[in-house]
């Protein structure tokens, strides 16, 4: 759901770009209040592992489009909603200024569109009253899928005002949101399920990860030592054959634009200023997680760092 630069217009991308820093704002304070520096090492390994899942399109049946993971909900079960927005956020950047993967200009609304919409808005509003910190794995699954279609059907609603708010491009509204929401519950649904999976999975290998409890207990124990191994592996695989795993259709937007427009086939210009545009380098998944996860420490242990100098004060 990556917004290219060509929807959105300067005002719009201007007022996507003010939301976002604000939120970002809020959400370093929040973390420095609701963490700890024991959340550091979880930060940057899942932020990788949801840079390389995000690689992986998988094909829709029946519609010649394809979907990636978000990330967001199962981002905001491990991290809790403040850190887990700021671990998306990094991603988002990543993609946008190494990979030219969403445009410059519209990173303001990506961020909000995907970053705020699952874990600062599905998942206080939607997931943690259903699932209440429990381990029941009905609750789980069902918390998981039903945050995971309401943030992945926000986030499409917020592209379709944005690009009908920008006014230069031919997308009449009421037609691009007909294909937009409908492949987007798909996309979600199939979201819910992958995220339901995770979070079931470590439910039952390190239960204490998912309410944060030993995170940010300021405890010397590393009780996710065990998540960290096995994600990283998971992350080096991924990010190794993203090439091979990966869709070739169009995702949900391109998609619902080509369909919109009339178009047989999709093609998107990357800009030249970018790295690697298109991830167009067989090393471009691992480079890309080994960027993240290094940019994720950094962010984190600055911003740890202060919050253990200010309370030495």
């Amino acid at each position: 759901m990556h917004v290219s630069d060509a929807l959105i217009s300067p005002p719009v991308a201007i007022v996507g770009g003010l939301i976002s820093i604000s939120l970002i704002a809020l959400a370093s304070k929040k973390a420095k209040q609701d963490s700890s520096q024991q959340i550091i090492p979880l930060m940057g390994v899942m932020g990788a592992f949801v840079f390389a899942a995000q690689m992986i399109n998988f094909s829709i049946p029946g519609t010649g489009s394809s979907g990636h993971l978000i990330g967001g909900i199962f981002l905001s079960a491990i991290l809790g909603p403040w850190c887990a927005f700021i671990t998306l956020c990094s991603i988002l950047i990543v993609q946008c200024l190494i990979f030219a993967d969403g445009g410059l200009l519209a990173l303001g609304c990506n961020i909000f569109n995907m970053a705020a919409t699952s874990c600062l808005i599905a998942y206080p509003l939607i997931y943690k009253p259903i699932v209440n910190n429990s381990l029941n794995p009905f609750k789980l699954t069902l918390g998981a899928i039903v945050s995971s279609i309401i943030a992945l059907e926000i986030g499409a609603f917020a592209v379709t005002l944005e690009t009908e708010a920008s006014g230069i491009t031919a997308l009449p509204f009421s037609t691009f949101i007909k294909f937009m929401i409908p492949i987007h519950l798909v996309i979600g649904l199939i979201e819910g399920l992958v995220t339901a999976s995770l979070i079931l999975f470590i439910s039952k290998r390190s239960p204490s990860i998912l309410f944060n409890k030993n995170i940010n207990a300021g405890t010397k124990a590393r009780p996710y030592k065990g998540i960290i191994t096995v994600f990283g592996i998971i992350t080096l695989v991924l990010a190794a054959g993203f090439t091979v795993l990966a869709s070739e259709n169009p995702d949900g937007l391109e998609w619902s634009i080509a369909k919109v427009a009339g178009l047989t086939e999709f093609v998107s210009e990357a800009p030249s200023t970018a790295i690697m545009p298109e991830y167009d380098s067989n090393y471009a998944g691992i480079l890309g997680a080994v960027i993240v996860m290094m940019l994720l420490w950094g962010i984190s242990g600055i911003l740890f760092s202060r919050l253990k100098h200010s309370k030495s004060e």
